[in-house]
């Protein structure tokens, strides 16, 4: 893939085009916003076969998952946007309160940031794009997308997309590596979206804090996501979904299961059944089926390799790829200790080490995983839902599921968000909308009746009701 030849100045210009667009006042209307989401939606479906084909060339998956993933999820995103804008956007109106007499009528307007920039990943290239701007428009403001380099093919027909769907002015996809999101970070944006690493979501918020400019990250977490395995769960059911994720993008999802926690009683029988799952839906050596998909890169994939090497006398299932295909086996490296290295770091790949404790000693294990950096899903499989619901309701984490896996963040009108080092911020609907504009109180005034409570002077006998009134509404 050929980039655009960028510098400082060509970035520059971009986002002054874009201000001064959005100075013209033309997003603030919420039909027109509307029109602008259909649009969205009318270009997706369009480029659907250029959208799957390059999600294949980029990393392997299959129609179905690519479809399921990126393009279904991304419909369904901005279709709720579009049924839900109006009432969204529309201001609220608040009783101002005694003391504001006469002035009791107070609105908060929605108002869009401005120029807004989208900073997303290679992993889910359209919907981790696309459905962040579906909330910046849906917000009134403009965007800038800078789409990965990793994923060069994606970025193609994301770039082709967004020029035939939007004037750049008010869209604009760029593209090219780490320096070129360097060019925009230098720029003042009013709002800034990273998908990605805690680690460069450091460098990110390093940047805005220059000009103070509000962030939303939503990241991995860097000790990865946690899945808890009881040993009252339904084995079979709980492998069975641990395996399709693991599968689904070769484990290069951020709400991915990084480890999974399983109670000692029933860890041999649990991996017998997942290695099984892992047949059933893959084959014994998954990177020679057509439909596993492949890692991003060269690099992501020695990476994992070097990895797998490392653990080679525990690896129970896998740990075998094939370099020129960029596709390593599910691989189950078992038993693993909680304090080991691998433990302690979000993988992004498809090895998965299985850690194990015994069951009654399940809440020290909950106290090591929360005193770790917070992740961006949690998973816990059990029949006992009262001690599911009480881990769910005081643990700290983005969000996650009692006996199931991922589907959390298909759930309408609900937040999709991390928490500490898995990230700041909610999308997804309303908390999308929200996220991508900021709440303006204005009180309205009279100009007849108005009290001298809060003015001076405040001694002498006939002011001496002011403090009493004071005293009597603020209690």
């Amino acid at each position: 893939m050929v980039y655009t030849e960028w510098d400082q100045g060509s970035v520059h210009k971009i986002v002054e085009n874009q201000k001064a667009f959005f100075r013209t006042n033309s997003t603030l209307d919420v039909e027109w916003r509307i029109a602008q989401l259909k649009r969205l939606k009318a270009v997706i479906r369009l480029y659907e076969p250029k959208i799957l084909e390059a999600l294949s060339e980029d990393l392997g998956r299959h129609p179905n998952e690519a479809y399921f993933c990126d393009v279904g999820s991304t419909i369904l995103e901005i279709n709720e946007t579009i049924r839900g804008l109006k009432r969204w956007a529309k201001p609220e109106t608040h009783y101002s309160g005694l003391l504001c007499f006469p002035s009791v009528l107070t609105k908060v307007y929605k108002m869009p940031y401005g120029t807004t920039l989208i900073i997303s990943p290679f992993n889910f290239p359209f919907i981790l794009s696309l459905g962040v701007l579906a909330a910046s428009i849906a917000g009134g403001n403009t965007a800038v997308i800078k789409a990965s380099s990793k994923s060069a093919n994606c970025t193609r027909v994301l770039k082709k997309m967004m020029s035939d769907a939007f004037p750049p002015e008010y869209v604009t996809v760029i593209d090219g590596g780490h320096d070129v999101a360097d060019m925009c970070l230098e720029e003042r944006f009013d709002k800034i979206f990273y998908t990605g690493s805690p680690r460069v979501a450091k460098h990110v918020m390093e940047r805005a804090s220059v000009n103070l400019t509000p962030v939303a990250l939503e990241l991995g977490g860097e000790t990865g996501n946690w899945c808890i395995v009881r040993k009252d769960a339904d084995l079979r059911d709980a492998a069975r979904k641990i395996a399709f994720f693991k599968i689904c993008n070769s484990g290069q999802i951020c709400i991915d299961v990084n480890q999974v926690a399983v109670a000692s009683e029933v860890a041999d029988e649990f991996v017998e059944e997942l290695k099984a799952e892992v047949i059933r839906q893959v084959g014994e050596h998954p990177s020679d089926n057509p439909e596993y998909p492949r890692l991003i890169t060269k690099a992501a994939y020695e990476k994992c390799a070097l990895t797998a090497e490392r653990y080679e006398d525990r690896i129970v299932f896998g740990g075998r790829g094939v370099p020129s295909e960029r596709k390593f086996d599910t691989t189950i490296i078992y038993p693993v200790d909680i304090n080991e290295e691998i433990v302690g770091r979000q993988l992004f790949s498809p090895l998965l080490q299985v850690v194990t404790y015994p069951d009654a000693e399940i809440d020290g294990l909950l106290k090591t995983i929360s005193e770790r950096e917070h992740g961006l899903a949690l998973y816990v499989f059990t029949k006992d839902r009262k001690w599911a619901d009480h881990v769910m309701s005081t643990m700290q984490f983005g969000g996650g599921c009692v006996n199931e896996v991922c589907i959390h963040m298909m759930v309408k009108g609900v937040p999709f968000n991390g928490t500490g080092h898995s990230g700041m911020g909610a999308y997804h609907g309303e908390w999308g909308f929200r996220e991508f504009t900021h709440p303006q109180t204005v009180l309205f005034g009279k100009t007849k009746f108005n009290l001298p409570l809060r003015e001076h002077p405040y001694s002498g006998a006939k002011n001496k009701y002011k403090d009493k009134l004071v005293r009597l509404v603020e209690r």
